[in-house]
C-alpha cells in the first residue's frame, strides 16, 4: 500500500501571473513582488548616493540588480521556511555573541616597570637594642621557659 504525501499542496504556490489575458512570461510569487519593489528602491537610494544620475541605463541596471538580488533572497525562502523567519535568523546571527579571537594580556613586556636614576640603598638597622641572654636552666622546663 502507497501512502501520498500532501507535498502537491505545497507545490502551489501563490502566484500572479499578471492581468486577465495579458500575462506575464515569468512567474513570481506574492513575496517575490514585495522583495523586489523593497530592494528596487534600496537600489535607487544606493545609486544616488553613489553619485549616479536619473536616467534610462541607470534605472535599467537598477533593475537588473533588483531582478538579481531579489532572485537570490527567493531563492532562500519557502512556504516551510518564510521571510520573517530569515530576516529574524539573519539578525539573530549579526546580534549574536562572537568568542573574542584577541587575547587579554599577552606577552611580558617591560613598558610598565618603572627606572630611576639612582638605585635603591638599603635600610640601616636601628643599633638601640641589645638581644638579652637568656640563662639556660638545667633540668624541667615549665611552658613558660619552653617558648622563650
Amino acid at each position: 500500500m502507497r501512502i501520498r504525501t500532501d507535498d502537491e499542496v505545497y507545490r502551489v504556490d501563490a502566484v500572479w501571473l499578471g492581468p486577465p489575458k495579458a500575462t506575464f512570461p515569468w512567474r513570481a510569487r506574492y513575496v517575490a513582488w514585495g522583495v523586489g519593489v523593497v530592494v528596487f528602491l534600496i537600489t535607487m537610494t544606493v545609486e544616488r548616493w553613489m553619485g549616479i544620475g536619473f536616467g534610462f541605463f541607470s534605472t535599467g541596471w537598477a533593475l537588473v540588480i533588483t531582478v538579481l538580488i531579489t532572485r537570490f533572497i527567493c531563492s532562500r525562502i519557502s512556504h516551510e521556511r518564510p521571510l520573517g523567519a530569515v530576516l529574524a535568523m539573519w539578525s539573530r546571527e549579526l546580534t549574536a555573541p562572537r568568542e573574542t579571537s584577541a587575547g587579554q594580556g599577552g606577552a611580558v613586556s617591560a613598558t610598565r616597570v618603572r627606572v630611576n636614576a639612582q638605585r635603591p640603598r638599603p635600610k640601616i638597622k636601628k643599633r638601640g637594642r641589645v638581644k638579652e641572654h637568656r640563662r639556660e636552666v638545667s633540668g624541667v622546663r615549665t611552658p613558660t621557659q619552653a617558648r622563650a
